[in-house]
């Protein structure tokens, strides 16, 4: 029987500690913390592979309410470290769910505590800035928790794809179609597939090391980099394959860590933010329409603006309006654009959905 009185703790690296409650699901966990500020949608952000490795702040007070559902995965398992929160729910009062967010966790072994005082951890992460931090039902000891804490590596040089891409490729959508898209997994969530496979594309989703002759020899009009979790600058031989890419007259287009793989590749650098951006309400401005969009939204890392800013060949398209960081690209002597952000969201609003739109148009445009 689950003992949800049991006594947690929350170690952060810089010795700040918060003391909760079990929610049953005990155990020992560390990663970099983060905090995300969307009210709905936990079990996609659980399941987004960019999370991988970290522990999970929910900034919104009541979280497992309506349990999950199989449907509604970004990949085929929790990829967070652990889970954070206020309060959590053991009813869930939905029809058609499949399971509870309590029995969901405890068939994937993750650990996740409660009545911490979310408000409070998230000003000090907004404050203090990303860090790495360990949760336990198991260890109360703080030296034994700074020990342990201790073989967490840092995000900083942390090269992820490998852990969270395909091992094998394979093929969704129409088989007849015009548009074919290779798709180089980082970290590839399911509804960036599924918003290129509505618009009738037939998409091959490669692993993380594939090369540029791989891809190119499935004959693609198309070619997408994908979000993922880790640092960019970590994989300097992916950079050297979307340089390939780039440079095959191809139109492109990437997401996320793929978009920081594109700037990599064009000569860009990019920097560790002080905490990241988290969360389903960003707004973003698109600069040649003038329009703002509210956007979803998960990076650690990020384009340095100074570097766009200078470079020849490379145009400013999106600008995050909290902060003024980069938030879209493109090539001026390419057929290649990124975001920063999540035009397919999951959870999140669809002003971005366009972006899907305007890479299949260039690819019947080629």
């Amino acid at each position: 029987m689950k003992d949800t009185n049991k006594k947690a703790v929350l170690l952060l690296a810089d010795g700040t500690m918060f003391y909760g409650t079990s929610t049953g699901l005990d155990g020992t966990a560390y990663g970099e913390i983060c905090f995300n500020t969307g009210m709905t949608g936990y079990q996609e952000i659980f399941t987004d592979p960019s999370y991988f490795g970290q522990l999970m702040v929910m900034a919104t007070s009541h979280i497992g309410n309506y349990g999950v559902h199989k449907e509604e995965i970004e990949s085929e398992h929790i990829q967070i470290a652990g889970l954070i929160t206020k309060n959590f729910s053991d009813v869930a009062s939905r029809t058609g769910k499949s399971d509870s967010l309590y029995g969901y966790f405890e068939k994937e072994g993750k650990v996740a505590i409660k009545d911490i005082d979310t408000r409070a951890l998230v000003r000090h992460i907004r404050d203090a800035g990303a860090m790495n931090a360990i949760i336990s039902t198991e260890i109360h000891d703080v030296d034994a928790l700074k020990a342990k804490l201790a073989e967490c590596p840092s995000m900083e040089g942390l090269a992820l794809a490998p852990t969270v891409s395909t091992s094998e490729a394979f093929e969704v959508g129409p088989e007849d179609s015009e548009v074919r898209i290779a798709a180089l997994d980082l970290g590839i969530k399911k509804n960036i597939i599924r918003c290129m496979t509505d618009r009738g594309a037939r998409v091959k989703v490669f692993p993380w090391n594939t090369s540029t002759e791989e891809m190119m020899a499935w004959n693609p009009n198309g070619l997408f980099y994908s979000n993922g979790p880790g640092d960019p600058a970590a994989s300097p031989e992916v950079v050297a394959e979307v340089s390939k890419g780039i440079a095959s007259g191809l139109p492109v287009f990437g997401i996320c860590l793929g978009h920081q793989m594109i700037a990599l590749a064009s000569g860009l650098q990019t920097y560790k933010m002080h905490n990241g951006h988290r969360g389903i309400n960003h707004p973003v401005k698109n600069l040649a329409t003038g329009n703002g969009e509210i956007t979803s939204q998960n990076h650690g890392f990020v384009v340095k603006m100074e570097d766009v800013e200078a470079a020849d060949k490379v145009e400013l398209t999106h600008i995050h309006l909290n902060d003024q960081t980069v938030a879209g690209i493109k090539r001026t002597d390419a057929n290649c654009f990124s975001v920063q952000y999540h035009p397919e969201a999951s959870p999140g609003p669809h002003d971005s959905r366009y972006l899907f739109d305007q890479f299949i148009e260039n690819i019947k445009n080629h």
